[in-house]
């Protein structure tokens, strides 16, 4: 079997069009630099307004805080209400049931 094989010329890289090259990629990688710096300043952006949006949202919560304040003592004076009117009205049961059994 016989094997032909074609041989190309190899290029020379001469210094010249590795600087070229290189050149051409060193003003590539700058350019993308100059971008993700823009791309970040954005979002350094965005982050400050963000950051003032949750100011507001803080002093928001702070005055639902203090109406939960108030709801909650509400809320006592409710259950101090509440077990107040049940003990009424199971001492009148057991005072009627007594009382029943007693004279009935």
């Amino acid at each position: 079997m016989v094997a032909c094989m074609v041989v190309m010329p190899r290029e020379k890289w001469t210094d010249e069009r590795l600087d070229k090259a290189f050149g051409r990629i060193d003003g590539d990688l700058r350019e993308i630099r100059v971008e993700m710096r823009k791309g970040f300043e954005q979002m350094e952006k965005r982050f400050d307004q963000i950051d003032k949006r949750f100011e507001g949202v803080d002093k928001r919560f702070e005055g639902v805080d203090k109406r939960f304040e108030g709801v909650d003592k509400r809320f006592e004076k409710v259950e101090f209400w509440f077990a107040s009117l049940c003990c009424t009205i199971i001492g009148s049961l057991v005072a009627g049931i007594i009382g029943a059994l007693f004279l009935g």
